[in-house]
């Protein structure tokens, strides 16, 4: 990890942003934090957005910044482009949606804003055309595939969280870390480390976590809610997912590959949102045979949603990246209109089989 992300309990690193992955700027991140800093001091507003559909990482990254943005009196807005906007209940308890408004409240023309979380412009959604249309469009970010949008990056793929580069963000603003804020930041720390369980986390992830808790916050509640909480119609769904899934030890050069996928028709018959089923890869995944996981879950009007992990022998962001997504190395998606059958092999040929 980069050495501004070395943080240690009580004391912040003050070195810039950067790492293995997106090119940094000529000259380093530093003058790209100073450049940021310098913006959000002369803005007469700020909107914070983050990508559709937002997890714990992206949604807690918004909220953390509109939050402390607030406390030094500035005029804040969060949102993202979804219509209409469902708030996972998973993430019902993070602090901040107070802040939250629909898409269509943020201006036309913004003056200053922070895109949270967002690896690459689609996953922008209905705010895409403001954000190109503001003034300044900073994007805050950690996944390897963004291409790199907006007039100021600070995009580090060596970081765990992009809630990792906003805790960065709440230094350099001279905020103090409050149980509000800490909430905020260890979802998203927790939800994209996988509860620590990834192979992005360091050290300095655990040095980071231990700071967040020594404010005070239920990290027990936290991760009750965000893992081990749904519906009885989740087990449902769950099970005939499970029911439905595919072996085929051939694939991807013969390192297996497992895959299910769910009909919207099972959502609506149990009651269940797409957001509560976006654990369900982390189940399939779990067989020793396969060395990726994939699963397709359907919208009303067709669309699959791929999500994929790899165990680290394959890098399934480039696969997605080919489908026109993107994401991490061993944690990717994409979306397809295809059938079933066509878009498993068409992900199938992605991943070079």
């Amino acid at each position: 990890m980069a050495d501004a992300l070395a943080v240690l309990p009580g004391q912040r690193a003050q070195s810039p942003a950067g790492g293995a992955g997106y090119p940094p700027p000529p000259g380093g991140f530093e003058p790209v934090w100073q450049q940021v800093l310098d913006e959000i001091g002369r803005a007469r507003e700020i909107d914070l957005i983050c990508h559709i559909s937002p997890d714990g990482d992206a949604l807690g990254s918004a909220l953390a910044a509109g939050l402390a943005l607030r406390a030094l009196g500035h005029p804040v807005r969060v949102s993202f482009g979804d219509d209409p906007q469902v708030i996972p209940e998973s993430l019902s308890f993070l602090p901040g949606q107070e802040l939250i408004v629909p898409a269509a409240a943020v201006p036309a023309e913004p003056d200053l804003v922070l895109c949270f979380d967002v690896a690459s412009e689609g996953r922008l959604g209905l705010l895409h055309p403001k954000a190109f249309a503001a003034r300044t469009l900073v994007v805050i970010d950690h996944h390897a595939s963004n291409p790199g949008f907006g007039t100021h990056r600070l995009i580090d793929p060596s970081a765990p969280a992009t809630a990792v580069l906003v805790d960065e963000l709440l230094r350099r603003l001279g905020v103090r870390l409050d149980q509000e804020l800490a909430t905020c930041l260890y979802t998203g720390v927790a939800t994209d480390t996988g509860s620590f369980k990834y192979a992005v986390t360091t050290p300095q992830t655990h040095e980071l976590a231990g700071r967040l808790l020594a404010t005070g916050i239920r990290h027990d509640l936290i991760s009750r809610q965000l893992w081990d909480t749904s519906s009885f119609g989740y087990l449902k769904v769950l099970g005939a997912a499970l029911d439905r899934a595919v072996y085929e030890p051939a694939a991807v050069g013969g390192r297996g590959l497992v895959w299910t996928w769910v009909p919207y028709q099972d959502l609506a018959l149990f009651s269940v949102t797409m957001e509560e089923i976006e654990g369900l890869i982390d189940i399939l995944r779990r067989p020793a045979e396969a060395e990726v996981a994939l699963v397709l879950k359907q919208d009303p009007d067709g669309t699959l949603r791929g999500s994929c992990r790899s165990k680290g022998a394959v890098d399934v962001a480039a696969a997605c990246a080919a489908l026109g997504g993107g994401g991490h190395p061993y944690a990717a998606g994409f979306s397809a209109r295809d059938d079933v059958l066509s878009t498993v092999a068409l992900f199938r040929a992605a991943l070079g089989q």
